[in-house]
């Protein structure tokens, strides 16, 4: 549990100036959010921490339903094994076409600057908390993110990453370790963003205006990424081999809380 707030602040300060250097609004910004964080996950076993699909900056309230039911999900579960959590989501974009166009970069590199920041933000955090272990829970290009986040940070062995539907473009990047647990299927159908099915994707995306159009003709306000549903490209906290594959993860790696203590007695 942190206890000098004036030490570790003087801490966020300094690891925001080693990163933004001169921007003075970015180093406030981080190490404010530095703050906040050890505030919440203080007097928890751990933090949980979603790193959106797309473009990172969907708040959890205008999530797809089954990629917030996967969130939903892994915090039950730790609830149920008597785990104390704090969850955040962490958006590593801005809104807007502008932000998006100028953050096509950062996908292309692998996320190689965000992912470091994120990394040095999680070191931070754990080296300060000395119980809390983390959870990473991304999908899609989230996954992706996750995973550039944890070779980041020089095997941190109390960060775990839930990865769910890794874009074909980066599996050649990714590196799993037994702390990951990466999904390529939601065992029900192949999923064409992992397999790279190009046909079947665009063939989604062409029809996504038709779809979207359908829903504002019938006066239904539906975002366009809404209708945008690539075949296997979703990892319902429902199916079968969704829930079983996260739950076992989740009990092999942290088990129930009380069995826990009792073994270290």
């Amino acid at each position: 549990m942190v206890t000098d707030y004036k030490i570790l602040n003087e801490e966020a300060n300094h690891l925001a100036e080693r990163l933004f250097g001169d921007n003075i609004e970015k180093r406030a910004s981080f190490a404010s959010r530095l703050m906040d964080i050890c505030s919440r996950a203080s007097d928890k076993d751990f933090l949980l921490i979603h790193n959106p699909g797309g473009w990172g900056v969907t708040k959890t309230e205008d999530l797809l339903q089954w990629e917030r039911s996967i969130v939903e999900g892994v915090s039950a579960t730790m609830a149920n094994l008597g785990y104390k959590c704090s969850s955040m989501q962490y958006f590593r974009s801005n809104h807007g076409w502008q932000a998006e166009i100028g953050d096509l970069r950062e996908q292309t590199r692998f996320f190689r600057n965000k992912a470091r920041i994120m990394a040095a933000e999680l070191e931070f955090v754990t080296r300060h908390l000395d119980n809390l272990r983390v959870v990473m829970i991304g999908v899609s290009q989230g996954a992706a993110f996750s995973n550039a986040v944890a070779q980041n940070l020089n095997g941190l062995n109390r960060v775990f990453s839930i990865e769910l539907g890794t874009p074909f473009i980066y599996k050649s990047r990714r590196f799993i370790t037994e702390r990951t647990l990466a999904l390529d299927s939601n065992g029900l159908m192949p999923d064409a963003v992992m397999d790279w099915n190009v046909s079947t994707i665009i063939k989604t995306y062409l029809g996504a205006p038709v779809r979207w159009m359908k829903f504002r003709l019938q006066g239904k306000r539906v975002k366009f990424t809404y209708c945008v549903n690539v075949p296997g490209h979703d990892y319902n906290w429902d199916y079968p081999e969704v829930q079983s594959k996260i739950e076992t993860f989740l009990n092999i790696n942290f088990g129930n809380k009380g069995n826990t203590e009792e073994t270290e007695k």
